[in-house]
């Protein structure tokens, strides 16, 4: 039986100045089958979560901010399809990075192949040679799993991490706020929003 339960509450901080040499955004699987509605995986929020993050982006390529793209990527028969049937295969057009938020020249994007960008993928490469960076900006979908193990994965790394709500979405209103709760719970992450960002 379906139980209502209370959303757990935590801080949302009204601003967040960041030095552009020390921080990377990171956003995570904003691909066509998450983001649009004829994809395999479809996130209404995440439509939502673009327009955010593409001024966060313009923020941040201002400022010449690090800017981090993951891709979820599968091949056939991946383990992965028997969780969520097919999504994100190699090659498709799901696969691809929505139009709105497509990398520009020096830009890194990272393909991985389970939730933590973490694992059995560049990222840690990626961060070694730009060894100065200590804060991960985190943004994209889905925030109770890809973000969140994203985010938990960094800050077991001693990141800080920094997680914009809006830039952020979930499946359901409760997974979002259950998820940013374990961010500033567990992995003392500071949730706030893209426009309280600024980098100086």
């Amino acid at each position: 039986m379906a139980r209502m339960l209370e959303a757990p509450t935590y801080p949302v901080a009204d601003e967040v100045v960041l030095d552009p040499k020390r921080t990377a955004v990171v956003v995570v699987d904003m691909q066509n089958d998450f983001v649009k509605p004829t994809g395999k995986l479809y996130v209404p929020a995440a439509q939502d979560a673009v327009g955010p993050i593409a001024r966060l982006l313009e923020k941040a390529r201002r400022a010449g901010v690090l800017i981090i793209y993951t891709q979820d990527l599968h091949g056939e028969e991946d383990p992965e399809y028997h969780i969520w049937g097919e999504h994100v295969k190699a090659g498709t057009w799901g696969a691809e990075i929505v139009e709105e938020l497509a990398p520009q020249p020096g830009d890194e994007i990272v393909p991985k192949p389970r939730y933590d960008a973490f694992y059995a993928s560049r990222m840690e490469d990626v961060l070694r040679v730009h060894r100065e960076v200590d804060t991960l900006v985190i943004t994209g979908t889905v925030t109770n799993i890809c973000v969140l193990h994203t985010a938990g994965s960094a800050a077991l790394r001693w990141y800080r991490v920094i997680v914009p709500k809006d830039g952020v979405a979930a499946l359901s209103e409760f997974d979002q706020e259950a998820a940013l709760h374990q961010i500033d719970f567990l992995y003392k992450g500071v949730i706030t929003t893209v426009d309280a960002i600024r980098f100086e």
